[in-house]
């Protein structure tokens, strides 16, 4: 991947690349152009007037242009923040009503395009204050995550850090990537080592994280992301999980060992246990929400010719949840383990009992 170069992180650098790259998008996005990629909808991001956006997340051309597989890629993430815009709003409300910055985790960011994406519409169309904050365990896109924002110049509002779940301190990432002592004196953002916590960030209180999002993390890593969002409290979760192996791997297990129950056929059909098993997953993923005071929904967000992958579990915190609907959330899951084998998933056991 490319790396920052010095010409890249000077000012004037950005100036220009992102004078440059409007330029050749307005003289290849004609009204007729921009109305055969529209075909009758409404664009979230028009290519002429988010061309330094769409560049940098690798949608444009150098030329303008966006050809067929970006134009897929395009939508995806169009859509993606379609979705999420109702519950969006109320995020961003709450934070203007508490004047503070609205705080969001990308687990598992790997090239981060909705976090990107939410950056931009946060500071060009919907004129709010963020503060974003990208984890993920690859060294090598942590950097290209930090070209790309350098670029847009929102390396102030969005910060990167390799990392694990497990290794994520809330606290101590937000005063180490958000603090006075975070940015440099020319008031760019400085990459400091994830494992150098100064005093302060070591001392740090956790933040109010408003939202928390994880994109295709793979299996047992979607849970980790839940458990995390609901430790934190957020007010707003958004995952579309990924390869959930979890219960295929126990389903197979009691197929070995000759085990009977009414999933049995399931267990024994290697490639239904994992199409059924994802899907299974997902629904346990659901009501373990339902069960930690969440509203919870699981659709389709990209069209199944695309990719497999397509679920969205949208979850809201949901206040006026009462213990005894939790309770009765966590006896559901409790039954839906019992009805396909007993074999449970990671998220129960990082939630504890309702």
């Amino acid at each position: 991947m490319p790396r920052i170069t010095p010409d890249e992180d000077l000012p004037e650098f950005r100036v220009n690349w992102e004078r440059e790259t409007i330029a050749r998008a307005q003289e290849h996005w004609t009204p007729e152009r921009t109305a055969q990629l529209a075909d009758g909808k409404a664009l979230l991001l028009p290519p002429a007037s988010n061309a330094p956006l769409l560049r940098a997340l690798g949608l444009l051309h150098r030329d303008g242009s966006m050809p067929p597989k970006q134009v897929r890629k395009f939508w995806q993430v169009c859509h993606m923040v379609t979705l999420l815009s109702a519950q969006l709003r109320d995020v961003f409300a709450n934070g203007k009503a508490s004047q503070e910055p609205i705080r969001i985790v990308d687990v598992g960011c790997g090239r981060s395009y909705l976090t990107v994406v939410l950056a931009w519409m946060a500071k060009h169309q919907w004129h709010v204050p963020v503060q974003v904050l990208g984890i993920d365990r690859n060294p090598d896109v942590i950097e290209e995550c930090y070209r790309r924002v350098r670029l847009l110049q929102l390396d102030d509002c969005v910060r990167f850090m390799h990392s694990t779940v497990e290794e994520f301190a809330p606290a101590q990432a937000w005063a180490l990537h958000y603090s006075a002592a975070a940015t440099d004196s020319s008031g760019d953002a400085t990459t400091a080592a994830p494992h150098v916590v100064p005093t302060a960030a070591a001392q740090a209180v956790v933040p109010t994280i408003h939202a928390v999002i994880a994109l295709h993390a793979c299996d047992t890593a979607t849970c980790d992301a839940l458990a995390l969002a609901v430790r934190v409290d957020a007010q707003l979760i958004a995952v579309a999980p990924c390869c959930q192996a979890e219960l295929a791997r126990g389903w197979a297990a009691l197929a070995e060992r000759a085990e009977v129950g009414a999933f049995a056929a399931i267990w024994h059909t290697p490639h239904l246990r994992r199409e059924t098993g994802a899907d299974i997953t997902d629904a346990m993923r659901a009501v373990l929400l339902r069960s930690a005071g969440y509203n919870v929904s699981a659709i389709e967000f990209v069209p199944s010719e695309h990719t497999r992958k397509n679920t969205l579990i949208r979850a809201v915190r949901n206040p006026d949840t009462t213990p005894e609907q939790q309770r009765a959330h966590r006896a559901e899951y409790d039954n839906l383990v019992a009805a396909t084998g007993g074999i449970g998933i990671a998220l129960a056991k990082s939630l504890g009992p309702a």
